[in-house]
């Protein structure tokens, strides 16, 4: 039997250790965002990502179709998590960074798109906009920012794709908020600019969303980022559109 008298310091002991290792939690999580903060002050666009890859890259060969997919997470994770692949023997080419939006995007559009001399662009961007990952940002700061890039792609002699915003009602990271309206809303835009402007359009969102405007069940881990059966939906659909852009 434990003596009474032990039990204040043991119940002591206790509470200390407990905030010693939330403090320590703390701390980690602090620095952790301090790298980040760091990171993004340093290389805001993360042009470092794929430069030397980018430099190493060889010219296409006559009567290459390649196409470059710029994008987020989404895009990044594509053929990068297990399991997945990011069409086998294509000459297609993955420039997707995970937890950017679209301002970043248009910053190392040239660098990660023009430069490789592509046929096609494939552009999927949206989701970390809504989330607001560098800071609040409207519908419309996004489509202006889409419209510059398809400007550039086009003045470039690059054919353009635009994906819709594949569908979600919460982000793990943000999960006060409820997208599902501004998605749908963005991809109302997307559609009717691509049909005004001659732009292919990449419709992943009305074959991944469910009756709750998320993604159907089995496609995403965390109702966002693909599984390998989401990313199986994807392929066919991105071949088809590229298909039709290449015409």
């Amino acid at each position: 039997m434990m003596h009474s008298s032990r039990k204040p310091l043991i119940v002591a002991l206790l509470l200390t250790s407990g905030t010693f290792v939330f403090a320590q939690a703390a701390k980690t999580n602090a620095n952790a965002k301090e790298k980040r903060i760091a990171k993004l002050m340093e290389d805001w666009p993360n042009l470092h990502r794929y430069q030397e890859d980018d430099r190493k890259l060889a010219a296409p060969a006559p009567g290459e179709n390649r196409v470059v997919f710029m994008g987020d997470s989404i895009t990044d994770l594509w053929g990068r998590r297990q399991g997945t692949e990011f069409f086998p023997g294509r000459p297609y080419i993955n420039r997707g960074i995970s937890g950017q939006t679209t301002p970043q995007m248009l910053v190392r559009f040239r660098q990660d798109v023009v430069a490789l001399q592509p046929k096609v662009v494939v552009i999927l961007a949206g989701t970390n906009d809504i989330a607001g990952n560098t800071g609040p940002m409207t519908l419309e700061d996004t489509e202006n920012n889409l419209m510059s890039m398809a400007d550039i792609a086009q003045q470039n002699g690059i054919r353009v794709v635009l994906a819709s915003v594949t569908p979600a009602i919460a982000f793990p990271w943000r999960p006060e908020l409820h997208p599902a309206e501004k998605i749908q809303a963005l991809n109302d835009w997307i559609k009717e600019y691509t049909a005004k402007k001659g732009y292919v359009y990449l419709d992943y969102y009305s074959a991944m969303a469910g009756e709750d405007h998320g993604m159907k069940p089995g496609l995403a881990v965390d109702g966002v980022h693909p599984t390998k059966a989401g990313y199986e939906v994807m392929a066919p659909l991105a071949e088809k559109a590229i298909a039709q852009a290449l015409e």
